[in-house]
């Protein structure tokens, strides 16, 4: 939580203080050792401004001016999943604003058995029944929307489209131990998402990925703030998608809100 003089995003390093005036941007120091492709990505023993958390939630409340949540999977020094999705639309939700999981959201990650990093968008479905304590997909969650855009003619489809095809984003559907894979390569059109999204086991989780893959050999060519940039491209990318289908579409794009 961001103390008194620090400025929003909380890029400052630890102990700092400022007793006349806001605390200086510090420049991000993210390094590309960082990623780790046997133990996931480290977040612990860094300063903040070293931390992708604090790095990416800076850059994406600074352009889309609106307020973000850090989620992740993981804990320790190394997490394996991290995500950031708009305050605005979790808060939109009349059923489901108390949690994240039925909102759309950015995310990086690592895939220690292919030895790849990804950053993307994601949008979960949760088992569609269970005991009265257990979480599971309501009718406000975003993943409905993704599947009424799976359809020819849509502007989600279209964007859709564009992003695999000129882009070469790689776009998965499914449950999570099983999902349908399409690249700029195999893309044929929505249908076959909208399949597999429709015949998710109901007691099972699974969702919708739309992300750019980049091998270990590609990292080992950037520096860190090459990978920064490249993830803050990359989400810059997904904003029009990611509008078609947040409950708030608050997100700036190239072609304005």
């Amino acid at each position: 939580m961001a103390g008194r003089g620090r400025q929003p995003g909380g890029l400052w390093p630890r102990g700092t203080r400022h007793v006349h005036g806001p605390a200086p941007i510090i420049r991000p120091d993210f390094r590309p050792v960082f990623l780790d492709f046997e133990r996931g990505i480290r977040m612990g023993n860094l300063e903040p401004n070293q931390r992708i958390t604090k790095i990416m939630k800076h850059l994406l409340e600074a352009r889309h001016e609106t307020k973000f949540i850090t989620d992740r999977w993981g804990r320790g020094v190394y997490w394996q999943w991290i995500c950031w999705l708009p305050v605005a639309a979790r808060k939109a939700k009349p059923i489901s604003s108390a949690y994240n999981f039925g909102c759309a959201k950015f995310y990086v990650t690592i895939n220690r058995e292919q030895q790849t990093f990804e950053a993307g968008m994601q949008v979960e479905r949760a088992p569609l029944r269970g005991g009265p304590d257990a979480l599971r997909t309501e009718s406000d969650w975003d993943f409905h929307s993704v599947v009424r855009g799976l359809r020819r003619g849509t502007a989600f489809a279209a964007e859709l489209a564009r992003l695999v095809r000129r882009e070469k984003f790689t776009v998965r559907a499914g449950p999570f131990g099983e999902r349908t894979t399409f690249t700029a390569r195999t893309y044929r059109g929505p249908a076959p998402l909208a399949r597999a999204c429709k015949g998710m086991p109901p007691n099972e989780w699974g969702g919708f990925q739309l992300c750019h893959v980049l091998t270990r050999r590609e990292l080992r060519a950037m520096s860190g703030d090459d990978i920064v940039a490249t993830i803050a491209a990359i989400f810059n990318e997904l904003a029009t998608a990611m509008n078609l289908v947040l409950t708030v579409p608050c997100l700036r794009t190239a072609r304005g809100k």
